[in-house]
């Protein structure tokens, strides 16, 4: 019999990449035993070893047009918890109003890790779809504590160059998330007689100055002309309202369905 000091001396040698032979040979203790401290769970804490996929740079996204789409997501609607053993759950909480907007999240964060399982959790009047991993706040930098227009939000050079190739991916998202596409109306004089007309036009609504900015710059790129909109005291709004540029988001971003 091994005290609870051997095993833990002896479980640190193999969490450190060693085979069982060598920790074997070294601390006298049989292979058996050692494979079966290893896996159980009670009384020790199982070991694992350190995962290679964590050491340097994130790799590039698996799929970079499904991770641009839930980047902007996440930078609405998202949130990373811990949850256990160094697992992290990724959450969207969605309206329950826009089912189409749910089953696009749902497979942009299967494209974007396809070896995680995705769910949903039904609240009430909402869906939060989640998926657990231990590379989420690797894959989501901006990632930490507090809400998100409390602290700096910018994105790593790897994460640029993702949006820059794949721009309307990334405002759908943010669109998805903290927009919408509405139609206004207003009346004028014509000939004598007040007329009424209506014109769509899209908003963005997020209280960080550096998600607003986030989602400006790349409108610029695109090509869409924008205005701040002051509203309740602060100018949290970004609205869409000339024609062309209406017609441009029409294409590629379109109203929540």
């Amino acid at each position: 019999m091994y005290d609870m000091g051997t095993r833990k001396r002896a479980l640190a040698l193999v969490a450190q990449g060693r085979s069982l032979n060598s920790v074997s040979r070294e601390t006298g203790i049989s292979r058996y035993a050692l494979r079966s401290w290893r896996t159980r769970i009670e009384p020790l804490e199982r070991v694992s070893r350190p995962c290679l996929r964590c050491e340097g740079p994130p790799r590039p996204p698996e799929d970079p047009a499904a991770y641009a789409y839930l980047l902007g997501l996440y930078l609405g609607d998202g949130c990373i918890n811990a949850h256990r053993k160094g697992v992290h759950i990724m959450r969207v909480v969605l309206d329950n109003a826009w089912p189409g907007v749910i089953d696009e999240c749902e497979a942009a964060l299967r494209a974007a890790r396809p070896a995680n399982s995705v769910f949903r959790v039904q609240k009430q009047g909402c869906v939060a779809v989640t998926s657990t991993s231990k590379h989420w706040p690797r894959r989501f930098p901006q990632h930490g504590p507090g809400m998100k227009h409390t602290r700096r939000i910018a994105l790593e050079s790897w994460q640029q160059a993702v949006v820059d190739d794949h721009p309307w991916r990334f405002v759908r998202g943010l669109i998805h998330s903290d927009g919408c596409r509405i139609t206004n109306w207003a009346t004028r004089m014509v000939a004598g007689e007040r007329k009424r007309y209506e014109y769509p036009r899209y908003f963005f609504t997020n209280t960080s100055d550096d998600i607003r900015k986030l989602f400006t710059d790349t409108l610029d790129k695109v090509g869409v002309e924008w205005t701040a909109v002051a509203r309740a005291g602060g100018a949290f709004n970004i609205s869409v309202a000339r024609r062309a540029s209406v017609a441009l988001m029409d294409l590629h971003v379109g109203p929540k369905y």
